[in-house]
């Protein structure tokens, strides 16, 4: 069944009440507000709220690349369009629109009247060109002058200059000169360089307890006479267009999956507008003529006050001032994996075979967990062959260099390679290539499924047996973004557990249809199906005055299926917990449909991005770990996994972690029955709330410890 069909049909079941969704844009909309907010709050140390505001910007770029662009190209092209809150489309883009540009306002405000002027009192100052006095004129001037108006390419516009293409998400500027010969005034347009700093240091002899910035484009604006040598300049003014970025791919159509996939990122170029940002200042003139070349409606038109495009403020991270800073977080090895020594190398594979071992990143070391078992393995003479999905991760990582290291030993080295993971798509085309010359047998999944599961399998020779080693994670197998996302992760050499993954493995690289799995749910064939059994016979137990509970972690929450059972298994009377980072499409809290649900979202120094699934079941409990969000792409168009967790420090190391979310003396941000949401900071006493981030970081230093 498709997903528009399905979700049609559940929009019309009436046992249920019709507006019981959330729209899944505002939503997310809703989940950036939690984002800003973080930049909003004075407690919050000010380069990381400058940070908050970067991470704001990117995120918004990206909601519109694609999920705006979807929705508005399926209007436009007459496609049916997925929507599960029962109103017309038109109706939901223009309320996104009008949501997303009251969010980027008051972003804007945060930024000029918060944290811009709280960094100039620290010492760390975003200044504009007229404030500068002589001597800091000529340093900018010199630097210019050598390293940004040798690149810079004005284009002018006219009958022999059509408005040329403009890239997305670069900063541009909209001039108009005077020609004095013709009296005439003419349009130019100059790109912002992308691949010099946004933000340029003023004198680079200041110390970073004082130190100066101005925007590059602040400064090239201060320059243009020079770009124009005998014109007059009237005017310039800032500007920034969003195209649709979005990759679609028709994989029964074609024979050579990487061949479509680089044609199609060569379209993606030139995909439509979706937004343009100006500068408050423009004239109407520009105006008038930006709306005309881009073909876009004045919805689409955000305008703001400089400086646009606030990602830019990623550039202060450079700054050395750690009074600004978060307090550091240093991971610890897990206790499993530790040595006598710091420069010693632990023995992954005796620690694995003692016991399953649970990691959590970032607060337990990826480097001396996840990136150890590999490199031991690419080295390990008894090593005959390793198995690992690549969903993210870099070309200098050291996973692939042990990867290619193992390829050149001779061992049986197998890389799953998902090339269309979004936005890394050319990355993962290079470094797959690689791969492949380096020996090892590179596959790219199976067609019209995206291969999202975390999976390693290392085989071992050991007394004359063969031995699985296996980890399956909720995250990337990438080493920078480890030390920055949570995710958890399963070690184990359960003979129950190899052979799952052993047969997954033959799926995704040869011809099989498995469903035979034991510790294993697997996407599309079983999770669905599995999760949905699992809440029903949750809301059994409860109907029959047996012990029941629900307790969900994910990114994301939208799939009406699993929304609806939810639903009934509070009515069964089912307490439900759910931790949800994202989209939420739930209602809480709400009489008669869904009382017995409490939804918590956490946000903070580090991205929420495990998966937990966890059910009472009248005492013989169970829970889950895996990649899998409630999403229909997740349960129905990904291979996905999760593991059920099987020692009972681990089932504690979970209530833990859900007891922090969950508890009112910790900060969180609680949905409230109307769907809006609720940050709580402060106790009834007037205390600070404390950080669940930095509870989870010093209960695993504790542990390390003992």
């Amino acid at each position: 069944m498709s997903e528009e069909t399905r979700e049609i049909q559940v929009i019309n079941d009436g046992t249920l009440p019709a507006d019981r969704y959330i729209d899944r844009e505002l939503s997310w909309l809703a989940f950036n507000q939690r984002v800003l907010e973080l930049a909003e709050d004075e407690t919050i140390p000010l380069l990381e709220r400058a940070n908050f505001l970067a991470i704001f910007a990117s995120n918004l770029d990206e909601f519109f690349m694609v999920r705006v662009a979807g929705l508005k190209r399926r209007i436009l092209t007459g496609l049916a369009v997925p929507t599960n809150v029962g109103r017309a489309p038109t109706d939901v883009l223009a309320e996104i629109n009008h949501a997303a540009y009251e969010l980027q306002r008051r972003h804007s405000r945060c930024f000029a009247e918060q944290v811009k002027p709280q960094l100039s009192e620290a010492g760390v100052h975003i200044v504009e060109w007229d404030t500068l006095d002589n001597a800091d004129r000529e340093v900018l001037t010199n630097y210019y002058q050598h390293h940004i108006y040798p690149v810079l390419m004005p284009l002018a516009v006219d009958p022999a200059h059509p408005f040329p293409y403009i890239s997305g998400r670069a900063l541009n500027l909209s001039i108009r000169v005077l020609n004095p010969t013709t009296d005439k005034i003419e349009f130019a347009r100059l790109k912002v360089p992308q691949m010099i700093p946004r933000y340029v240091r003023v004198d680079r002899r200041e110390t970073d307890d004082n130190v100066r910035f101005i925007p590059l484009e602040e400064l090239i604006a201060n320059q243009l006479d020079g770009l124009f040598p005998g014109m007059e300049v009237i005017d310039h003014h800032v500007f920034r267009v969003t195209r649709n970025e979005d990759v679609e791919i028709e994989e029964d159509e074609t024979e050579n999956l990487i061949q479509a996939l680089e044609k199609e990122l060569l379209r993606r170029r030139f995909g439509p507008p979706i937004r343009l940002e100006i500068s408050d200042d423009m004239d109407a003139a520009t105006l008038e003529l930006l709306v005309r070349e881009f073909d876009i409606d004045m919805e689409q038109v955000y305008t703001l006050p400089a400086p646009l495009d606030l990602s830019g403020l990623f550039a202060l991270g450079g700054v050395r001032r750690p009074d600004l800073r978060y307090q550091p977080h240093i991971p610890v090895t897990h206790p499993m994996f530790r040595t006598n020594s710091p420069s010693d190398k632990p023995d992954t594979f005796s620690a694995i075979a003692r016991r399953e071992v649970l990691v959590h990143h970032p607060y337990e070391s990826f480097a001396t967990s996840v990136q150890a078992f590999i490199e031991q393995a690419a080295t390990d003479p008894d090593v005959l062959a390793i198995k690992q999905t690549l969903y993210r991760t870099s070309g200098d990582s050291p996973i692939v260099a042990s990867l290619i290291k193992a390829a050149e030993a001779g061992k049986q080295v197998l890389a799953l390679v998902e090339v269309k993971a979004r936005f890394d798509e050319e990355a993962n085309i290079t470094w797959a290539r690689k791969l492949e010359q380096a020996g090892v047998h590179v596959v790219y999944g199976l067609v019209g499924l995206k291969t999202h599961c975390k999976l390693i399998q290392v085989i071992r020779e050991e007394s004359g047996q063969l031995a699985h080693y296996c980890h399956i994670g909720t995250g990337n197998y990438n080493p920078k973004t480890s030390r920055i996302y949570e995710d958890f992760g399963l070690f184990t050499s359960s003979p129950e557990i190899g052979r799952d993954v052993t047969k997954l493995f033959n799926v995704l690289s040869g011809y099989a249809i498995e469903t035979d799995y034991n510790r294993l749910l697997v996407a599309p064939l079983q999770l669905r199906s599995g999760l949905l059994e699992r809440i029903e016979r949750e809301a059994e137990h409860a109907r029959n005055g047996r012990k029941s509970k629900i307790r969900l972690k994910a990114n994301s929450m939208v799939d009406e299926d699993i929304i609806d059972a939810l639903y009934r298994a509070s009515q069964a009377g089912v307490p439900i917990e759910i931790w949800v980072r994202g989209i939420c499409s739930i209602r809480a809290g709400v009489p008669g449909l869904s009382e017995t649900i409490r939804v918590r979202s956490v946000l903070g120094r580090y991205l929420e991005h495990s998966r937990i699934y966890a059910f009472d079941n009248d005492g013989d409990r169970e829970i889950y770990i895996g990649s899998a969000d409630l999403m229909h792409r997740n349960l129905d168009r990904r291979i996905e996994v999760l593991v059920a967790l099987s020692e009972r420090e681990h089932f504690a190391r979970i209530d833990k972690f859900f007891e922090f979310a969950f508890s009112d003396d910790v900060s969180s941000w609680r949905m409230l029955p109307d769907g809006t949401w609720h940050r709580s900071v402060v106790s009834e006493t007037g205390e600070p709330l404390p950080d669940l981030q930095d509870l989870v970081m010093v209960d695993r230093t504790r542990a390390r410890r003992r």
